[in-house]
């Protein structure tokens, strides 16, 4: 059994990598004041930025779906991975050797499955590199060199080659540790009748990295006549591989898609890398499947997705082209960025087109796209026949419900004239309302019954885990005063506890009206208070706390701008505001109680009410007149 990795190793962790470093490998960031970032959070879908980080509290959190936490519980959320695992692969980035509580440190009997699987694929990638230059891969090298890929490209993308033989790389992992099982489970090999056997034998062999540049699959072109198989075979489903969350070539664009607001979507390995090479360094390509859903969701973290940016597809423009162009306008309005489409002359892919006219034009094809939702009415029209009457009317039929589907009403309207125009019609307003009643029905069909809708509004959001609960107790109003100020003071005492000490230890649990705050108050105090604030505070504060949805609220009070441009000059108006709220709660009750007692009470214990009550009035006075000196 793996021994336990040490509390001094897992804090040196955390400490080496800063969360703002391991979140941009996954979505673009961008300043959100406050010292905070922002971007489109990875755990539901959204179309405007409510994930932040905070660099200098090494946390994170969404405001949209309240999925919050450390390095740690991000990397573990997103890539869904235990506790060791994300250590082990956070200390293997930083370069920190970690030591196990049972039997010191021994490398592979002590890891993680994930860190296992990819620490096999890291090997076999450089196997496949290292036997590119042998003898047997000659022919990859001609198919390379024939597509205008020298040795220079095949190493920066790190294309390798599979010997012909049954179990060359079988072999070599056994003698690296590994064992058949794991084999079997990486998908780097398959059950053959005498035991695991390569999976991928004489093909030229390119490595697959998910965004943050690890190796999770591959991707093998067939070279020779007699290879039976597809003409390409990916890593089937496995632990790492899920072909429909994975665009190749995105550990490499993702910087440049961010910085220029672009992504260019091509079909194949090739072209990928004949459009880096040609300066558009920002392309990427599915693997083995069709553009769709959590692709989006990929590209979309990655742009930042707003009015600004564009995803440009690339098609082969013969027919088969024309109806991915089509697939893919069907999830074009998932984007906020705008969508287009470049096709190819000749029918020539990105690959083709550099070797047949260079690399000027495999960027003006990009540069010249145009807007997806032109290509889709061009297309759809051009199927007919506008000599007649009744193929303008089948042409307005089957291109109307298109324009239709377009959201933004503006464009809409203006599609519809164009339409309008293409199809020679010369009564444009019969055109517009067509299209006008196409689009209210569309927006019946999908609209929910009331029921139905409240449902979903009232639903917990979920993540790629269960989504946390949040703190029980009253609703937090924060249109209410005395929740509002009682949020801030909290947010004070974690983000900026200097600012607050030592008075805010003096504060009690009473003092914050709403259970789950009340639930924080308790949780800073059991790790020792703003006063013992240190590096490891907020941690200690985290640790402290009774369950995940009080944890969820420390970790969203942590990362929340304070309401205040100077939090110096802010925490003492802060905290005097909670503490007169306290006092005038405890009047009432003290009043209350002087009422209660009438006027044929024990004159003793009517003095002490109105003694107590006498105090608190000049408490208060004090406080009004003196502010955070008179605390």
């Amino acid at each position: 059994m793996a021994g336990r990795i040490r509390d001094e190793d897992v804090k040196a962790v955390r400490d080496a990598v800063p969360i703002d470093a391991v979140v941009s490998e996954y979505l673009q960031l961008r300043p959100a004041g406050g010292g905070n970032l922002k971007g489109l959070c990875p755990f539901h879908d959204e179309k405007s930025p409510s994930f932040q980080v905070s660099p200098s509290k090494g946390l994170f959190y969404c405001f949209g779906c309240q999925e919050g936490g450390d390095t740690l519980d991000f990397v573990m959320k997103l890539d869904h991975l235990s506790f060791a695992e994300t250590v082990e692969r956070l200390a293997a980035q930083a370069g920190i050797t970690l030591r196990y509580e049972e039997g010191g440190y021994t490398p592979g009997s002590q890891k993680g499955e994930r860190t296992r699987l990819v620490e096999a694929h890291k090997i076999a990638a450089q196997f496949y590199v290292d036997q590119l230059g042998g003898t047997e891969a000659e022919i990859g090298r001609k198919f390379l060199a024939e597509r205008g890929f020298d040795q220079a490209a095949a190493q920066y993308f790190g294309v390798g080659y599979a010997p012909a033989g049954w179990d060359h790389l079988v072999r070599f992992l056994r003698g690296k540790g590994f064992t058949d099982k794991e084999l079997l489970l990486s998908g780097l090999a398959s059950e053959g009748r005498r035991g695991p056997i390569d999976r991928f034998r004489g093909r030229l062999i390119w490595p697959i990295r998910d965004i943050t540049g690890e190796v999770i699959g591959f991707g093998a072109r067939k070279l020779r006549e007699d290879d039976n198989g597809p003409k390409y075979l990916n890593t089937p489903e496995t632990p790492l591989y899920k072909k429909s969350h994975v665009l190749y070539g995105i550990d490499l664009a993702k910087k440049d898609i961010g910085k220029t607001g672009r992504a260019v979507v091509v079909e194949g390995y090739t072209d990928v890398m004949a459009c880096h090479l040609a300066g558009v360094t920002t392309a990427i390509a599915t693997c083995g499947t069709a553009f769709g859903e959590d692709h989006i969701k990929i590209l979309r973290r990655v742009l930042m997705d707003n009015s600004g940016s564009q995803v440009v597809f690339t098609f082969d423009g013969d027919a088969a082209g024309q109806r991915a162009a089509l697939r893919a306008f069907e999830d074009d309005q998932k984007f906020a960025a705008r969508t287009s489409i470049a096709v190819s002359p000749g029918g020539m892919d990105p690959c083709e087109l550099r070797l047949a006219e260079g690399d000027a034009a495999v960027r003006n094809l990009v540069d010249q796209a145009l807007p997806l939702f032109d290509f889709a009415i061009r297309s759809t029209v051009a199927r007919h026949n506008l000599d007649t009457a009744e193929g303008r009317a089948a042409a307005l039929e089957e291109a109307a419900p298109i324009v239709a589907g377009i959201k933004d009403a503006a464009i809409q309207h203006e599609y519809a004239v164009q339409l309008a125009g293409m199809l020679g019609i010369l009564e444009v307003d019969f055109v517009v309302r067509r299209v006008g009643q196409l689009a209210r029905w569309q927006r019946e069909r999908g609209r929910q019954p009331d029921r139905q809708r409240s449902a979903a509004r009232t639903a917990p959001v979920a993540g790629p885990q269960q989504a946390t609960a949040r703190p029980t107790g009253p609703r937090l109003d924060l249109r209410s005063p005395h929740h509002r100020v009682e949020r801030e003071l909290l947010k004070l005492a974690l983000q900026y506890p200097q600012l607050v000490a030592p008075a805010f230890d003096a504060y009690g649990e009473d003092e914050f009206t709403a259970a789950p705050y009340a639930a924080v108050r308790r949780a800073i105090a059991a790790a020792g208070g703003v006063a013992a604030a240190d590096g490891d505070y907020l941690t200690r504060v985290r640790d402290a706390v009774p369950d995940d949805s009080v944890r969820a609220m420390v970790t969203e009070l942590a990362v929340e701008p304070v309401m205040h441009k100077a939090p110096d000059i802010y925490a003492g108006e802060v905290l005097v505001s909670v503490r007169l709220a306290a006092v005038r709660r405890r009047e009432g009750e003290l009043r209350a109680n002087l009422a209660r007692l009438g006027p044929r009470a024990d004159p003793a214990q009517i003095t002490a009410v109105q003694n107590e009550l006498w105090a608190l009035q000049q408490y208060g006075n004090r406080l009004r007149d003196q502010g955070a000196a008179g605390l």
